[in-house]
């Protein structure tokens, strides 16, 4: 363990850094933490419970984000949930801490030398999605129907797992919602979600569709006179007769049994068999008829929503021929891939990494108009280059300011904030800029940013200078 102040190799049972003296005994502690819940969630992944095992990972990362190690079991995690943006969001961050010597890279390289799989978990998240979308239509059916092409493609893809068993449930079909909950603590033996749908399923199900194993009659060792049953958690034990039944007594006495049994079954069991069915049909015709009268008052509501859903659909129409045959999404994931592969190959080219990522469209990101996945590996990997690139636009802002190309200015600072929201040196140099160019009020929106986002600081003063300048003036 090294001394996070100075670097130099700390002694083990002493609490100050040997090199510049600093109490390091927090340090320890924390480091302590963070490898004990990466190796708790090491166990839990090695007996398959992968929600212990994120967490676990998580909270590791919580105590000690350069936990490589961590990082690249998350991402294994992940992967087997089949969870697969998750995952090379965690190992492209940790070979971006450790680039030389780090088994992330052949977790990488096992995905991008694989088209086939590559194109397959797609196929999976965009099917896994309409899925959703399907959900949100009530088109239940279509659904379940988009969720078993996922499993046939990805049987590992816990979520889908989840979501079939949920719609089983809703549909009534109980026994498959418990099979598929089954499937999915077979994968994931510690998944809430799934403990709990399988609970459900078994409630609603009758013992009788239940199958239980159990256990083959074996004799008492050595004893001779006893049989043993082993049915479900209890043990019967039967005495063993040596003959067969004799005489006509015996035979008689079966004969009346069979007859009391049968009546007993006509005048006991019978009747309330059949009132427990009259019953059961009643409940049905109360529900049909609920139903009935549900459905004639959605139909109203229905009919309503009509000239609002041709409106949305012209209006989606007109969005679609604004793109001219292009895919926006795809143009921007694209995009993020190629500044990936350009920083991959060479993360010390910032220039290509930076022409990439201003292909893509930003407004997409600001408007949710793309998927999640996407917006989290895009934040993800602009923590790690955002800084760099921020501090090249800077320096192409500044320069051009101090040449009183303010237009160019603007648009060079404006991209370096954008990267890298803490720069407050680009922010102040942007309003300056604006103000230069004679955008006044423009650059009284940037100043007063400032102030609010970055008080007590230099470039706050100055802002505030600016602002009285600007207000003076109006005056």
């Amino acid at each position: 363990m090294k001394c996070y102040k100075c670097g130099r190799t700390l002694e083990p049972g002493k609490n100050t850094c040997p090199g510049c003296g600093t109490n390091v005994k927090i340090y320890k502690r924390i480091m302590a933490l963070s490898n004990r819940y990466y190796n708790e969630g090491l166990e839990k992944a090695e007996v398959r419970d992968l929600t212990g095992s994120i967490e676990s990972l998580r909270q590791s990362l919580k105590f000690n984000k350069n936990n490589i190690d961590a990082r690249n079991l998350l991402g294994l995690v992940y992967y087997e949930t089949g969870e697969v943006v998750a995952a090379l969001s965690e190992w492209v961050i940790s070979k971006n801490l450790r680039s030389d010597d780090n088994l992330a890279d052949k977790y990488m390289d096992m995905i991008k030398n694989d088209p086939s799989t590559l194109d397959t978990f797609n196929q999976t998240i965009k099917k896994y999605n309409i899925s959703l979308n399907y959900c949100h239509q009530d088109g239940l059916d279509l659904a379940v129907i988009q969720l078993k092409k996922v499993l046939s493609m990805n049987p590992g893809f816990i979520r889908a797992h989840l979501l079939l068993s949920l719609l089983y449930l809703n549909n009534g079909n109980y026994a498959k919602a418990r099979t598929e909950a089954q499937k999915c603590l077979k994968l994931d033996t510690g998944n809430t979600m799934a403990k709990r749908y399988f609970k459900e399923a078994e409630a609603m199900l009758d013992p009788g569709e239940i199958k239980k194993e159990e256990k083959p009659a074996v004799k008492a060792p050595q004893s001779g006179d006893v049989i043993r049953y082993q049915s479900g958690n209890e043990t019967i034990i039967q005495p063993v007769r040596s003959g067969g039944i004799k005489g006509s007594f015996s035979i008689w006495g079966i004969v009346v049994g069979i007859i009391l049994g049968i009546a007993a079954s006509c005048f006991l069991i019978l009747p309330a068999r059949i009132q427990a069915i009259n019953n059961s049909n009643q409940k049905k015709i109360i529900s049909i008829s609920e139903e009935s009268d549900s459905k004639s008052a959605k139909i109203n509501e229905y009919s309503e929503q009509v000239e609002s859903l041709q409106a949305q659909v012209t209006e989606l129409e007109n969005q679609i021929n604004s793109f001219e045959g292009s895919n926006a999404e795809t143009d921007a994931m694209d995009s993020l891939m190629s500044a990936v592969n350009e920083y991959l190959l060479d993360s010390e080219n910032i220039e290509g990494i930076a022409s990439e990522l201003e292909k893509i469209d930003v407004t997409l990101l600001e408007d949710n108009a793309i998927s999640s996945e996407f917006s989290k590996l895009y934040n993800s990997f602009m923590t790690i280059v955002g800084a760099d690139l921020s501090s090249q636009y800077y320096t192409l802002g500044y320069q051009a300011y101090k040449d009183d190309d303010y237009q160019n200015a603007i648009n060079y600072l404006t991209r370096a904030y954008s990267y890298d929201s803490t720069n407050v040196d680009a922010l102040f140099n942007l309003g300056n800029a604006y103000f230069d160019n004679g955008d006044t009020e423009q650059a009284k929106e940037i100043y007063d940013k400032v102030i609010t986002d970055f008080p007590d600081t230099q470039s706050a003063s100055g802002a505030e200078v600016k602002l009285a300048e600007i207000n003076n003036a109006d005056n």
